[in-house]
């Protein structure tokens, strides 16, 4: 099994690198436009959690720097959790429409989000790096995803698929995400300025 895993990652490192090298500067880093309110669930989440959501102070570097190493957590993690936490929505789990959480067994996509965002710290990884987003999907839903922000570019870990993409090949509108030196504080990604009316959590 652990062959299959590590035969797996090194071919999507080889999709992964030969992705980079053809994508132009432009299609590396979601642009920023302004200020954004964050998520209701996450107003909670760092209320219930303050130490999770703590500013990172100074920004000493802007990119994370990536190395062979590094992607192979990137992928494993993604599988593992996508793997082991099964879909469900907060109304079945908690009973309430929106809550934001670290799932055990199962969770929505936040908490998929919040997961993999605490294993990748593990593995020393900076959280002004693992940045929570919330996009659009191809139904014009809301929905959570993770954003790698690194020198190869923005990286998507969703829990909708096992791959990596960069953020440009994927098929969301990307509204808003935490910024790199507060997670606390939200940035729009949308030009338009527009807003997700719907709950991001829904369960796939």
């Amino acid at each position: 099994m652990l062959v299959r895993v590590s035969l797996l990652v090194a071919a999507l490192l080889s999709c992964l690198f030969g992705s980079v090298a053809m994508a132009g500067d432009s299609a590396l880093f979601v642009s920023e436009h302004g200020k954004s309110r964050p998520p209701i669930g996450f107003v909670k989440f760092c209320a219930q959690s303050p130490a999770k959501c703590k500013a990172q102070g100074t920004l000493l570097t802007p990119h994370l720097r990536m190395d062979a190493e590094r992607w192979a957590d990137l992928f494993e993690v993604n599988l593992t959790v996508n793997k082991n936490i099964k879909p469900a929505s907060d109304q079945e789990l908690y009973g309430e429409v929106e809550f934001w959480a670290y799932p055990a067994t199962a969770g929505d996509c936040e908490d998929y989000v919040l997961l993999k965002q605490r294993e990748l710290e593990k593995r020393g990884f900076p959280s002004s790096s693992l940045l929570i987003t919330v996009v659009l999907d191809e139904n014009n839903e809301g929905h959570a995803v993770l954003t790698v922000t690194s020198d190869a570019g923005d990286y998507v870990l969703d829990n909708r698929r096992d791959d990596i993409l960069l953020w440009s090949e994927t098929k969301y509108r990307f509204l808003k995400r935490q910024t790199q030196r507060d997670p606390k504080q939200w940035v729009s990604l949308d030009n338009a300025k527009t807003t997700a009316t719907a709950s991001i959590g829904t369960g796939n």
